[in-house]
């Protein structure tokens, strides 16, 4: 079968990688092409194809299911000490630390991610894993009950196969984010990344099975997410699911789930706001909220794309982000200088211009119009940054874009602010940016969401519960002991005396 050309600039390992046939899914260790024919994945940056990839059948998804449950109850996986689960874990973390710079590059350059962002995101993997390896040898999962007249106690166990369906904005750590806590509790996985944004998972899976992680712990399975994503959320073979995606699809990962009564994360998307008032540095906040909604082309659910600003300060912030925002370069993801690389495929650079078409129809004023950008001697999906104002009841300033358009809305006093941040159906992250640390911490509090940051925005230190509430979300959020406690279900037991 015919294959495409790797890029010229390409690490060797990666060339070889990209241009060594179809890729394949894994499962059980072995390498799976499947029933459901091939598709290409494409360079976002020059809209050109940079691999082949076999997809699979819903059959060959219940496969990787019942090779998840098998290894699950015959490797050992499940019943190791959690010492020695967390040496195979620290081996992995140590094979990816050695391939950082080959996953970095297959990461960039599937994704459009630029180079040092996408490095960041596999170190983001590393460190992830290594924390629930160690958490999960020193988290007691026995606790005694003080009960009167009984000796009673709780016990924690791994559920079984956990399957996860991944985004195409940040493949690498969120399978980090998702994995780790599931592998160290002692459950085994079946990972189902986007079609756009498949590579670095099969890498991954590679690497888990060159460093003896049993097989079936670790499976991959390529294919669209109306087969593939389906049957991984509809197979009654998954004990915990957990979907990171849009709410559209999250609802529909939700039904399957409930119709097989399997608990479920949904980490679904935001509209963040970010809420600026008259004491702050003008110039350090808006180089701050420019950086954020810029980072990765705005594809960020977390992002604050509400810029609700006090009155008083409205048109020297919105001048200087104007300024900040036409000084963005945007360019191919590996190219020296590029500061902002493409969105991920034609569709979502079509959804982002349509929505500044259809929120200035609405009678949005485009402070910076945005539209499509060219970047000489590439073909793929850029669009420049835009900054639209006005009234919140406008589509763009309700409905999440996911592009780096951002929204400016005015408020007079700390309870219109609030009460303007809090008017969404979104519920992920919000920031407050005032130099008053009380009335900071006053309105952190009194914002609708999972999250709330001070002065920053897009802010992930391990140990501290992230995920959304209302339509950003439910069922546990990552990055913390809790989410360990996710991956174990508790039992207790209980002796009259």
């Amino acid at each position: 079968m015919a294959t495409v050309a790797a890029p010229s600039g390409l690490l060797p390992e990666v060339e070889a990688f990209l241009t060594g046939g179809p890729l394949a899914s894994v499962i059980g260790g072995k390498d799976v092409a499947g029933a459901g024919g091939t598709m290409k994945t494409l360079d976002p940056g020059s809209g050109e194809a940079i691999a082949d990839f076999h997809c699979l059948s819903a059959d060959d998804v219940d496969r990787a299911v019942a090779s998840a449950n098998e290894a699950f109850r015959k490797s050992g996986w499940a019943t190791m000490p959690p010492n020695e689960r967390g040496v195979h874990l620290q081996r992995l973390a140590d094979a990816i630390e050695k391939h950082k710079k080959i996953i970095g590059q297959i990461e960039a350059l599937d994704a459009g991610k630029l180079l040092a962002h996408a490095e960041g995101d596999v170190q983001n993997f590393i460190d992830t894993l290594r924390y629930f390896s160690d958490m999960a040898c020193h988290v007691q999962r026995r606790n005694v009950l003080a009960v009167s007249n009984h000796e009673a106690w709780t016990v924690r166990h791994p559920w079984g196969a956990c399957g996860f369906i991944f985004p195409w904005n940040f493949p690498f750590l969120l399978i980090g984010w998702g994995i780790s806590p599931a592998l160290a509790a002692g459950n085994t996985s079946v990972i189902k990344p986007a079609e756009d944004t498949p590579l670095s998972a099969i890498y991954l899976a590679r690497l888990a099975r060159q460093v003896g992680i049993p097989d079936g712990v670790i499976n991959v399975v390529l294919g669209t997410g109306a087969v593939a994503g389906a049957a991984l959320s509809g197979n009654p073979g998954i004990r915990r699911m957990s979907f990171t995606g849009s709410p559209e699809v999250g609802r529909l990962v939700g039904e399957a789930c409930g119709r097989n009564l399997v608990p479920v994360k949904l980490e679904l998307g935001g509209k963040g706001a970010a809420v600026v008032f008259d004491d702050v540095d003008v110039a350090d906040t808006a180089a701050k909220l420019v950086g954020a909604i810029t980072f990765h082309s705005g594809q960020v659910c977390c992002d604050a794309t509400r810029w609700l600003v006090h009155k008083s300060i409205s048109k020297q912030f919105i001048d200087e982000c104007r300024s900040r925002l036409q000084d963005v370069k945007v360019g191919y993801q590996l190219a020296g200088g590029t500061m902002m690389g493409p969105v991920v495929n034609a569709k979502q650079r079509a959804r982002v211009l349509s929505y500044l078409e259809k929120g200035q129809k609405e009678g949005a004023e485009a402070v910076l119009p945005g539209g499509a950008a060219d970047v000489p001697g590439k073909k793929g999906f850029y669009v420049k940054p835009a900054l639209l104002a006005g009234s919140l009841d406008n589509i763009a300033a309700r409905e999440e874009i996911f592009g780096p358009v951002a929204y400016v809305a005015t408020f007079d006093n700390e309870d219109q602010a609030v009460a303007m941040a809090n008017d969404t159906d979104y519920g992920l992250a919000n920031s407050v940016w005032t130099s008053d640390l009380g009335r900071a911490a006053r309105v952190a509090e009194s914002m609708v969401a999972g999250n709330s940051w001070i002065n920053a925005h897009n802010v992930f230190p391990r140990g501290v519960p992230y995920g959304g509430v209302n339509k950003s979300g439910v069922g546990g959020g990552v990055n913390s002991i809790e989410t360990l406690f996710d991956y174990w279900r508790s039992q207790s037991v209980v002796r009259p005396l």
